[in-house]
């Protein structure tokens, strides 16, 4: 694929149906981009993909180095990135000022995919993360009940992300889906809030192309209910 162009393998309504027990190898994802998100196998803890390294996420806040031929995804999104645009920026309120700052810079991406960067130190950080199911076709919601959440000061490290417009919700997240991984590639996880330490690095791609594979041959996928729960996925994701 081009750089800037979305894919993205199932869908985060499959998720949250529990459809995790297959996928494709994540050496197929990294044929389309170096830069994403996603689960594992079973959604045993959070995937990023940063600079084409794959790495895993687990429940105790540790990150472990992944082999992507060796290694199953049942959902991911990626894109082989190249910003648009670069800034520093200063995000004291998190979320909020990287909404806020997103929308300035790219006021006409409003119906657009947006790839997000973010390089530098972090005054506050707070991310969860996921140990997995407990049986097959357990739903995403019931998985991140058990979910463990780590809180770290002054830490330096890169987030990685999407911005989707809100027509796909259901298909992927809607709105900012942000995950995190410190330098030293230790700790990490999917954010749920941050404020950073004076200005960071801000990259920021628009993307017009998505592309999307559903699963084949996966009896789970093919007979999940695949009902929209945007609710459930805000609560889960946001």
């Amino acid at each position: 694929m081009a750089a800037n162009e979305v894919y993205q393998y199932s869908l985060i309504s499959a998720l949250m149906d529990g459809v995790a027990s297959n996928g494709i190898p994540i050496s197929d994802v990294l044929r389309h981009g170096d830069h994403g998100l996603g689960t594992f196998k079973n959604m045993v803890g959070e995937m990023i993909v940063l600079d084409g390294e794959v790495y895993q996420m687990k429940a105790d806040g540790s990150v472990v180095h992944v082999d992507p031929e060796e290694t199953i995804t049942p959902f991911a999104t990626v894109t082989r990135f190249d910003p648009t645009t670069t800034v520093k920026a200063m995000l004291k309120d998190g979320k909020k000022d990287l909404q806020a700052l997103l929308d300035e810079l790219h006021p006409e991406a409003t119906n657009h995919f947006l790839a997000i960067r973010l390089d530098g130190t972090f005054e506050r950080i707070e991310f969860r993360t996921a140990g997995g199911q407990c049986r097959p076709r357990e739903g995403m919601v019931d998985v991140c009940s058990r979910q463990t959440t780590h809180m770290f000061e002054g830490e330096r490290g890169t987030v990685i992300g999407f911005r989707c417009p809100g027509y796909v919700m259901g298909i992927n997240v809607a709105g900012d889906h942000l995950h995190f991984i410190s330098e030293d590639r230790e700790r990490g996880g999917h954010i749920l809030g941050f404020k950073t330490e004076g200005e960071i690095e801000v990259g920021v791609a628009v993307m017009s192309n998505f592309r999307l594979e559903l699963p084949k041959g996966d009896r789970e996928f093919d007979e999940a209910k695949l009902v929209k729960d945007e609710e459930g996925i805000k609560a889960v994701e946001g």
